[in-house]
């Protein structure tokens, strides 16, 4: 692992720059945030609450009944791989013997189980970390730029969905225990104003080379709206904590490399780590788009880092010192990290960021439109910078394909 090392101070000029920058970026944003009017907002802020839910969800408090929904095909795919439904609905999906944990791209599974995801259980879910050793970081000497000087992430405003609508959380769960990274809503170009596309992280979704698909994999869009304090939930309604329900990936894709590649520090795979989900709620009926008012284009035509002017980074980190009920940003000017000459290079920026922040969108301005260009992907053990894929014809080709085959439903 990259051991810790001493801070340097920000340049000035440097500062200045990102400062401004951050303010273009962020008003970017915002406007793609559900449209609300004042008085909405006023008593929003006055009672707590946030927008409305997909539908009625209870309190959540209570014990899920366990339920399990299986749109098309499911249950045949299920039982050939010889999963049986009721046995998966009750605690069954535990099981992560090697020789039953699916990893082809082929073979992703996610059935709807209704209740599991409670306030308390995406509380204790754990940051999917994801750092690059000494050797992974050294192997791109001459090809990577500086270490960029390290940003302090900002605290986004609250309520979320009027200042960072597309940004959420993806829950998941793993061998080790429930887990957790970020994902961004994202325009489905085949089914415009009705996308129901979530972009993140590889690793988010799969564990690479050693491992499979994870399960149980759900995105919650501005979760915990008003950024309330671990001892402000103690006793959190469903509504709080996910005011637009909870979204089940009922289609998951990322990057052969990944599967094929990644690992516990990011691997082969790392300059390779995104994926697409497409998601369900588990109750109601709009699209993601339609429920969230907002989603963002994916541009994959972003130039070289010395080209792409101002980056940024939304993710809701949630290891130490952060735990994961805030979201936060860094804005930062991008240069290179090549992990190997073989490698497609990687944006890298200045930001403190920690784990729980992976799978978090990467936006850039273009033409007074803010556009998903990356996600993040890795980072040191000293939280001083992250890194994310330059998303190039594999990507789009991944992208096109959930669209196009998964889209629209």
């Amino acid at each position: 692992m990259l051991s810790p090392r001493t801070r340097t101070a920000s340049r000035p000029g440097r500062r200045r720059r990102t400062v401004l920058a951050a303010s273009t970026l962020t008003v970017a944003l915002t406007v793609t945030a559900t449209a609300c009017g004042a008085d909405d907002d006023r008593h929003n802020a006055a009672t707590g609450s946030g927008p409305s839910p997909v539908a009625s969800q209870g309190d959540g408090k209570g014990e899920g009944q366990g339920k399990v929904s299986l749109p098309g095909d499911l249950a045949d795919r299920l039982k050939e791989h010889g999963i049986d439904v009721d046995a998966w609905k009750n605690g069954g999906w535990k099981n992560w013997d090697k020789k039953d944990w699916l990893r082809e791209a082929k073979d992703f599974v996610n059935p709807v189980i209704e209740g599991l995801w409670k306030p308390e259980r995406m509380q204790s879910a754990k940051e999917a970390d994801k750092t690059v050793t000494v050797k992974d970081a050294s192997a791109g000497q001459g090809v990577s730029d500086p270490e960029p000087v390290p940003v302090r992430a900002e605290a986004e405003r609250t309520p979320y969905h009027r200042n960072a609508a597309p940004v959420g959380k993806v829950f998941f769960d793993a061998p080790d225990g429930p887990k957790v990274c970020s994902g961004t809503v994202v325009k489905d170009v085949n089914h415009p104003g009705k996308s129901n596309l979530v972009w993140t992280a590889g690793h988010c979704v799969h564990a690479g080379g050693d491992g499979g698909w994870y399960r149980n994999i759900v995105f919650v869009p501005a979760y915990n709206d008003y950024g309330k304090s671990e001892a402000q939930l103690a006793d959190a309604s469903f509504r709080e904590m996910a005011p637009y329900g909870n979204w089940w990936a009922d289609w998951a894709s990322t990057s052969n490399e990944w599967i094929a590649g990644g690992s516990d520090t990011g691997g082969d795979g790392a300059a390779y780590d995104y994926a697409v989900l497409h998601v369900q709620p588990e109750q109601g009926a709009k699209s993601l788009e339609e429920t969230v008012g907002a989603a963002l284009a994916v541009d994959f035509s972003a130039p070289a880092a010395a080209q792409a002017g101002q980056m940024g980074a939304w993710g809701y980190p949630a290891a130490p010192p952060y735990n994961g009920l805030r979201m936060f940003k860094c804005i930062d000017r991008p240069g290179r990290l090549s992990l190997s000459p073989s490698l497609p290079t990687m944006y890298r920026i200045g930001c403190t960021m920690t784990g729980g922040s992976s799978g978090g969108g990467w936006f850039r301005v273009v033409n007074g439109e803010t556009k998903l260009v990356s996600n993040t992907s890795i980072g040191p053990l000293d939280n001083t910078w992250l890194a994310g894929p330059q998303l190039g014809p594999s990507a789009e080709a991944l992208y096109q394909y959930m669209s196009r085959t998964h889209g629209g439903r």
